[in-house]
Parts: structure tokens; C-alpha cells; sequence
């Protein structure tokens, strides 16, 4: 072995990192910005075959839940919006009525929304389907998921023979 070989790191180079190779946590970051890129995506109608999503949801976790904030001002009753939840997907849908018509050579602009929608989200961990509830105040549809149980890594016995 050569006297300048030493076990320490030279001057001026860098220690390498021992990082675990996890591929599916690069693909779990690639699935999220595809559906950030959708969600902002300005002609989402024509993606979705004219249905509308709701524009904003804010999804965040405490120690025991997830919970989804869903702008959706206009729903009149209960019956008018669908919730589902599988594992770590959110849906939901819906349809948002107008009582008022308003004829169209009197309307100067129209940006409110009125029609069938749908959106499906992603979640940051997996959620139990049930004891999952949902409240609207003030054209906010609030969702509160409980976490499903994490189960712990169980290492294995090897038997050598």
C-alpha cells in the first residue's frame, strides 16, 4: 500500500454519502408534481372532459390524521358532493346548482363556476376508510381522515445450514 493512501478524506475532496437507495420515494416526488402541474394546469375542463375541480385544497397531517381543506362555495345541500377515500387517494365530486339564471345577452362575465366536478388527490400517507368525516362552512368543505396504522419493519430470521 502506498504511503499517501490513508483511510482519511484529502484535502479539498468531499466524504461521500451512504444514502439508502430508495427508488419509489423518487417516484412518490414525481407523482406529486405531475398532480401539482394538473391541479394548476389552466385548461383542466378539456383534460377532464369538461368537468371542473375544485381549484384549491390545502392537505395536511397531524400525529393521528390527514386533513384536506376543499374551496367549493355554492353547494346547497349535502346530497350535491361525494366523498371517497382509498388508501392514500382522495375523490371527490359533486355538482354545484345555480338557482339564479341569468340570460346570456345580459351576462358581461362569468367566472363562477356551476356543473358537475370531480378531483382526486393524492395523500402523504395512508388513511383508514373508516371514521373519516367531513364538514362545509363558508364554501369550505373540511375532510378529516384518521391515519391507518403503520406497520413496523419486522426483521427476519435467516437460517443457515
Amino acid at each position: 500500500m502506498n504511503t499517501d493512501e490513508t483511510d482519511e478524506v484529502k484535502e479539498g475532496s468531499l466524504p461521500m454519502a451512504l444514502i439508502p437507495y430508495e427508488p419509489f420515494r423518487q417516484l412518490d416526488q414525481w407523482r406529486r408534481e405531475m398532480d401539482r402541474w394538473f391541479q394548476e394546469f389552466p385548461f383542466r375542463g378539456i383534460l377532464t372532459g369538461g368537468e371542473w375541480g375544485p381549484h384549491r385544497i390545502d392537505v395536511y397531517e397531524t400525529d393521528r390524521e390527514v386533513v384536506a381543506l376543499c374551496d367549493l362555495p355554492g353547494l346547497q345541500n349535502k346530497d350535491d358532493v361525494s366523498i371517497e377515500v382509498d388508501g392514500q387517494t382522495l375523490t371527490i365530486s359533486g355538482t354545484i346548482n345555480r338557482s339564479e339564471e341569468i340570460r346570456d345577452e345580459r351576462m358581461h362575465r362569468r367566472e363562477r363556476f356551476y356543473g358537475r366536478f370531480h378531483r382526486t388527490v393524492s395523500l402523504p400517507v395512508a388513511v383508514q376508510e373508516e371514521g373519516v368525516t367531513a364538514s362545509y362552512r363558508n364554501g369550505v368543505l373540511e375532510i378529516r381522515m384518521p391515519k391507518a396504522e403503520q406497520r413496523g419493519k419486522r426483521r427476519v430470521d435467516i437460517q443457515f445450514h
